[in-house]
């Protein structure tokens, strides 16, 4: 799953992805404004490091989102085919908000996100409004040539859309059925995306409750309250600086701002959220690991998340909860209790599950 980072000029955006996925290039690597530079971040979880403790494996897999960082966002800049490209092959959107003084990096106007909001939303919106209209006209021929079903379902619904849009509402907020989503997932729609809004602060003594506080001070509630939204504060100078330092350093210096978790934490943990992700686990000698699965996820397909055999020969799977295994000691002692449980091809898989596939392959 690929999340786009974007943004306006001079916000943190590149500076985020650097931090965010630990990528190394020299400035001379963005001599093309337009050129896109993709990155995985690993998805912390203090769950799956337990169960390290336990087991000590050989090898520790965490669960990762795929960044992608495109140039600053414009009308001018979603005019090109190769930046727009970029866009639309993404799941979800971070769109980097400027909320920090420094006089030494340019902006123009005083500093609002919600305003910065409101303007790149609009360019999202007016270039999916230009493909709606250049689409209708197309169907609109075919239509007059051989009215079927399929093309008359289609004509309605991107008619809905484009009223919807014309209120000045992104895609992301219009109600479609399943079908409906089905028909317009080949468009790709920008404003469509799941959005997650990240408020980029100044660094303060009083950092801990500044991110806290972010979101309403700049009265961004409700934006990230709307369907398919979400917002996370993050202090990119401070990040910047914890990526520089030993896990014992980074510990101590969030404690000094009374902080528990980096704001790059809880931003990838949003991210994760936002896509309609979990993760279960598996935990063994070899590997401890987490799993990508959507929410709702039946067991078989989970296995085959794994492996394509585990799904094709799944007979039953094996389940704890990750904090009933840990008191538990160990799966034969959790066995003995009763806690370690047999779920069927049907079973739900929910968020920190471990699980082991029984199967017949």
């Amino acid at each position: 799953m690929k999340t786009g980072i974007i943004g306006l000029p001079q916000v943190g955006k590149t500076s985020l992805f650097r931090i965010l996925t630990k990528a190394h290039f020299s400035d001379q690597g963005y001599s093309n404004p337009r050129e896109a530079h993709v990155g995985i971040a690993k998805v912390p979880d203090a769950r799956l490091d337990r169960l390290a403790d336990l087991y000590h494996p050989k090898k520790l897999t965490h669960a990762s989102v795929e960044y992608v960082d495109v140039g600053a966002i414009g009308q001018e800049a979603l005019k090109e085919s190769s930046y727009i490209g970029h866009l639309r092959n993404v799941d979800a959107l971070a769109h980097v908000l400027r909320a920090f003084d420094d006089a030494s990096i340019p902006h123009v106007g005083p500093i609002d996100p919600l305003r910065d909001i409101k303007n790149v939303e609009f360019d999202l919106m007016v270039s999916d409004l230009g493909q709606i209209e250049k689409r209708m006209e197309r169907v609109e021929k075919d239509l007059k040539k051989m009215r079927t079903p399929d093309l008359e379902k289609e004509f309605e619904l991107l008619k809905r859309a484009k009223a919807h849009l014309e209120t000045e509402k992104p895609l992301r907020e219009l109600e479609m059925s399943g079908e409906d989503k089905k028909r317009l997932r080949g468009f790709m729609f920008l404003s469509e995306k799941p959005i997650l809004y990240v408020v980029n602060v100044s660094e303060s003594p009083t950092l801990g409750s500044d991110l806290e506080s972010a979101v309403g001070k700049y009265r961004l509630a409700e934006v990230a309250d709307r369907p398919n939204a979400t917002a996370a504060a993050i202090c990119g100078k401070v990040e910047a600086e914890l990526a520089e330092m030993s896990d014992e350093e980074a510990t101590e210096f969030l404690g000094s701002y009374g902080l528990k978790e980096s704001g790059l934490v809880r931003l990838i943990r949003s991210t994760y959220q936002l896509l309609g992700l979990i993760s279960f686990l598996t935990a063994g000698e070899d590997e401890c690991r987490a799993w990508t699965i959507p929410v709702n996820t039946r067991a078989v397909e989970a296995a085959g998340a794994i492996h394509s055999d585990l799904q094709k020969h799944f007979i039953r799977a094996e389940t704890i909860r990750w904090d009933a295994l840990l008191e538990a000691g160990s799966e034969a002692n959790a066995r003995a209790k009763g806690t370690l449980r047999l779920e069927g091809k049907d079973y739900i898989v929910q968020d920190g599950d471990v699980m082991h596939i029984r199967h017949s392959g």
